[in-house]
């Protein structure tokens, strides 16, 4: 926090009357009302009501108006009719606008009159599944049912955290059942015969925050509906689907790619008429500290550090704020930072603010939860695990430390302030980061524009070919089941044959495993088992981290932070899925840097612009954690770098790349002396700013770039995503190319530095240092594509059935491997 800060808070330490009266005193401190670049309000809604439906049970209506819901909106009636009248619903309106009742008044009330018809409880006629991202929201919900406390309606959550004698209560007798797609898909599914009475009943399946299931995350969530669809009707039942979802682009067409059935068949309620306060909402760019970063470059003042003091004077106001960034370490540091400069100002404000993000242990996440309802904090550093609708009503403000990867997920979170009904505050505090600068300087692409379209694909034979394979063992697949998985299911199944995974026989498709199906989909994409981290002097488990990012986090000297405590790791044990650590005080932080090298497997599309060719296709991609930084907390400043020797990874995933001839390079400027330098900004550029067509964020995907490639035998730059099979990112940067290069080259042009920095063309993840660069023939060479680049109109991806099968699944594990075994002996399973 600054010395002034500490002097005197703006906000004096008295509770605010309102969010936005502080608002004033925020920008009271020295240097701060510059750093807001633009300023919005959106005003006041007052919000349209609607009568009660009739069919709504009695008890439901009643427990809702002694709750003090005395109307409803129009939307959530729209909603509910909707689904009452047996259609597919996708529900897309703001944060706060009422969302849940319009799937819990058809769903509850299904399974109350259910309960009601003759036979007693233990034979209830209906039930209903909901599913959402994560366990807290879950759990959320599940508080919110039991208040209702709707006579004949048992509900439960059935999750990891669940002990197995309390999931066989949930399997024989709850009717409404509350998980996630990970437990669907490696539990309920598999042991579906014990679940017959459960689906043979379902009528309405609820999909919560369907926004959040992209990429490839959202492929395998797709498939795992799609199983669930088929089993339900085998068991003979057909249940209403009921998504809802933050504010999105073609809702409809997002909500059809999730559950499978044609976008024509669903009724799509994309109008909010819930009543809402003002949001005042700033674009926040920190100031530049010269000569900080590698190189002597320039750098910005951390968004981590000004959310911290955003944090601190707020919460030292009196101002109910979530301070939400990008990782785990930065919740941690917020939290840190701000407990420390409260204690200056009142020694009971400390305890008052906390971080909450995934990898706590679920004892932790729940206390944290149980203090955040009942208003004990003042203060929250989250990472996105809060951005998912958990319920903590009366938010004056948040403040998003670094772009979150979409629109989408940015209103997600500002939404979050103000769920009242009351004035709220949302602050963007850009990161020293290309996207985050672009952003800032041009506020018309988050407040001009629509939301992103969701990107998944779940035809990507990647993520299709592992659920056919748990589909069948399941239940044989016949071919009246292949429509349902879409065209590309054939041509896959026939891979999976060649490949000795499933037999043909007369009546379908069988497994032919010992093992289980389901442990061959990753659904997170998490690389395997989770990885314990274990302090070494006491044996205490502080958290876990994805297999897949082990190496950058938990690397042997890795500094991790957990609840303000930092630890250093000892060690690595990849095969026995542990890391050791030692709690430690240390002054800096860690970075991992890796090498990538890249194949190009096979083109699928192209666009000719003149000399320049922009490809996509498959690529193999081969990288290689080699070494971390060591960089000072407070400052960002580099310390050292340490060597690390652990094991190359490969994926094949898909790319997007375009080749320039040498000949036009020269002509334009760009010497070979030059090229080195001017391809790896223009790569580093591109990939920071392609979330800005596609639903991505810059840790989704990688890149390469190289005066001479090999497949190519032309100077090439490479963007690929960074999922086995792709996650559709590279595809929608094929399709929107000009778009994205062109705000690119708008980027690099404008960024003050005089020779690059984070905003423009340096990476916080390239693996040679950010060596060599060259801001001013980055700008060249992408003018010189620009220049011969074609309109995006009509440009697209094929969809998956008329992509070709490039990826031979015959190299997909077929012999079991200690892997799979490992991964199926920890599942979450009955």
């Amino acid at each position: 926090m600054h010395e002034e800060a500490r002097r005197e808070h703006p906000l004096g330490g008295a509770p605010a009357a309102d969010a936005l009266g502080a608002a004033a005193h925020l920008l009271a401190g020295p240097g701060r009302r510059e750093r807001v670049l633009h300023e919005h309000t959106s005003p006041a809604r007052t919000g349209t009501t609607a009568a009660w439906p009739g069919w709504v049970h009695p008890a439901l209506r009643a427990s809702l108006e002694a709750s003090g819901v005395s109307s409803l909106w129009e939307h959530q009636v729209r909603a509910a009719e909707a689904a009452r009248a047996g259609r597919h619903v996708v529900v897309s309106t703001g944060t706060a606008s009422g969302k849940s009742l319009a799937y819990l008044l058809p769903a509850l009330t299904a399974v109350a009159e259910g309960a009601a018809e003759p036979g007693g409880p233990a034979s209830s006629r209906a039930t209903s599944l909901y599913l959402s991202p994560t366990k807290a929201l879950a759990a959320d919900q599940l508080q919110v049912v039991r208040r209702l406390a709707v006579p004949g309606v048992r509900a439960a959550t059935y999750d990891g955290d669940v002990p197995p004698e309390e999931r066989r209560w949930v399997r024989d007798h709850a009717n409404h059942v509350l998980t996630n797609p990970d437990m669907l898909h490696r539990s309920l599914l598999p042991g579906h015969p014990r679940w017959q009475r459960f689906l043979r009943a379902l009528r309405v399946v609820v999909v919560d925050e369907c926004h959040h299931y992209r990429g490839l995350f959202g492929s395998h969530v797709a498939n795992v509906l799609r199983r669930l669809r088929r089993l339900a009707l085998a068991a003979g039942a057909d249940p209403v689907f009921v998504l809802a979802s933050a504010t999105a682009a073609e809702p409809a067409l997002t909500a059809s790619r999730l559950i499978g059935v044609p976008a024509s068949h669903i009724v799509a309620v994309t109008e909010d008429t819930a009543r809402r306060g003002a949001t005042r909402f700033w674009m926040w760019e920190p100031p530049l500290l010269p000569g900080t970063g590698e190189k002597g470059a320039p750098t910005r003042r951390s968004a981590t550090a000004e959310a911290a003091d955003l944090l601190t004077d707020l919460v030292a106001g009196g101002v109910r704020t979530v301070a939400f960034t990008r990782s785990r370490r930065g919740a941690e540091a917020v939290a840190a930072t701000a407990r420390r400069a409260l204690a200056e100002v009142d020694p009971a404000l400390p305890g008052r603010v906390a971080a909450y993000r995934s990898g706590f242990l679920p004892e932790e996440r729940r206390e944290l939860e149980r203090r955040l309802r009942a208003g004990d904090l003042l203060g929250v550093a989250s990472t996105s695990a809060l951005e998912l609708g958990v319920d903590v009503s009366g938010l004056d403000a948040v403040v998003v430390a670094g772009w979150p990867g979409t629109r989408s997920a940015l209103w997600q979170r500002a939404g979050r302030a103000g769920r009242s009904g009351t004035d709220a505050l949302a602050v963007f505090v850009a990161e020293d980061d290309p996207l985050d600068t672009y952003v800032v300087h041009h506020p018309e692409v988050v407040l001009g524009a629509p939301v992103e379209s969701t990107v998944l694909d779940p035809g990507n034979p990647y993520v299709l070919g592992p659920h056919l394979c748990a589909a069948a063992a399941e239940r044989p697949l016949t071919t009246d089941d292949l429509p349902l998985f879409g065209s590309a299911a054939e041509p896959v199944l026939r891979h999976l044959v060649a490949g000795g995974l499933l037999r043909r026989r007369p009546g379908g498709w069988f497994w032919t495993r010992r093992e289980r199906a389901a442990d061959l989909a990753d659904l997170r994409g998490a690389g395997g088992e989770p990885v314990r981290l274990v302090e070494a002097t006491t044996g205490r488990v502080l958290g876990t981290v994805d297999a897949g990012s082990a190496h950058h986090t938990v690397h042997p000297g890795a500094v991790y932070v957990h609840q303000g405590e930092t630890h250093v790791v000892e060690a690595l044990d990849e095969e026995g899925s542990v890391a050791l650590l030692h709690r430690e005080e240390v002054d800096h932080t860690t970075s991992a840097r890796t090498t990538t090298d890249v194949r190009i497997l096979a083109e699928q599309q192209r666009r000719d612009w003149g000399p320049v060719a922009v490809c996509s296709g498959a690529v193999e991609v081969t990288t290689q954690v080699t070494s971390y930084l060591r960089r000072r907390a407070t400052t960002g400043q580099v310390l050292g770098e340490e060597p690390l020797d652990l094991p190359a990874r490969t994926l094949r995933t898909a790319a997007v790349w375009w080749t320039v001839p040498p000949d036009l390079l020269e002509e334009a400027g760009v010497t070979a002396a030059d090229l080195p330098g001017a391809a790896h900004a223009a790569e580093h550029a591109a990939i920071g700013l392609l979330p800005l067509v596609a639903t991505c964020d810059r840790w989704d995907v990688g890149g390469v770039s190289t005066a001479l490639h090999p497949d190519t035998g032309l100077p090439t730059v490479v963007v690929h995503d960074a999922a086995p099979g792709g996650a559709g990112f590279a595809d929608r940067g094929f399709a929107a190319a000009a778009t994205w290069l062109g705000a690119t080259a708008d980027l690099v042009a404008a960024c003050e530095c005089p020779a690059g920095c984070p905003s423009c063309v340096q990476s916080p993840k390239c693996g040679n240092g950010n060596e060599p660069l060259d801001k001013a023939g980055a700008l060249r060479l992408l003018r010189l594509v620009l220049t011969h680049a074609d309109d995006d109109a009509g440009a697209g991806s094929p969809s998956a059935a008329e992509a070709p099968l490039v990826v031979d699944l015959r190299d997909a594990p077929t012999d079991a491997p200690d892997a799979l075994v490992q991964r199926a002996a920890s599942a979450d399973r009955d």
